[in-house]
């Protein structure tokens, strides 16, 4: 007989200890809502854009001094059989942005703009600590539009090759 109240002592405090450890374990996605897990999580400085068949990832203006940059970014052509080419990189009024060579991004290949030192950015808004909005445009018809922050040359960017423009002797 007193077996039966210490057996019953025991699932009590173990069903007192188990409830707040099951009530954490996602009643609410039940609900509809998400799990932060579920989320693309970027632990970077660069920006991601996961539209059109092309991914750019991790972009960014690498700026060792005020008024000119280097644009970086991971190009990932998701096609299995389509290659695409950068063709154009844009930016906004006041800022000349040059694609020194088009960048070809075979068919599920990256391609890393930091290795090829492609695109050059200038103006009086280019300053690390800044965004500026460039559109990228292929010869697939895609066009993404990507707010870039503009970095300073330093650390982890300290290797990346400025952009060598067409126009310099």
């Amino acid at each position: 007989m007193m077996l039966t109240p210490l057996r019953r002592r025991l699932a009590a405090f173990a069903v007192v200890l188990l409830v707040p450890a099951l009530g954490g374990c996602g009643i609410a996605g039940f609900a509809g809502e998400d799990y932060q897990t579920d989320q693309v999580y970027q632990p970077a400085v660069g920006t991601n854009v996961r539209s059109g068949e092309v991914d750019i990832l991790g972009a960014a203006v690498v700026s060792g001094i005020d008024g000119s940059g280097t644009f970086i970014a991971s190009l990932v052509n998701k096609s299995l059989k389509t290659p695409a080419q950068l063709t154009s990189v844009t930016g906004p009024t006041g800022v000349t942005v040059q694609l020194v060579k088009p960048v070809d991004v075979a068919p599920d290949t990256l391609v890393n703009l930091a290795d090829e030192g492609a695109v050059s950015v200038t103006g009086p808004s280019v300053k690390a600590g800044g965004w500026v909005k460039l559109t990228l445009k292929f010869d697939t018809g895609q066009s993404t539009s990507v707010n870039t922050t503009i970095v300073d040359r330093d650390l982890q960017f300290s290797q990346v090759p400025p952009a060598i423009s067409s126009t310099a002797p």
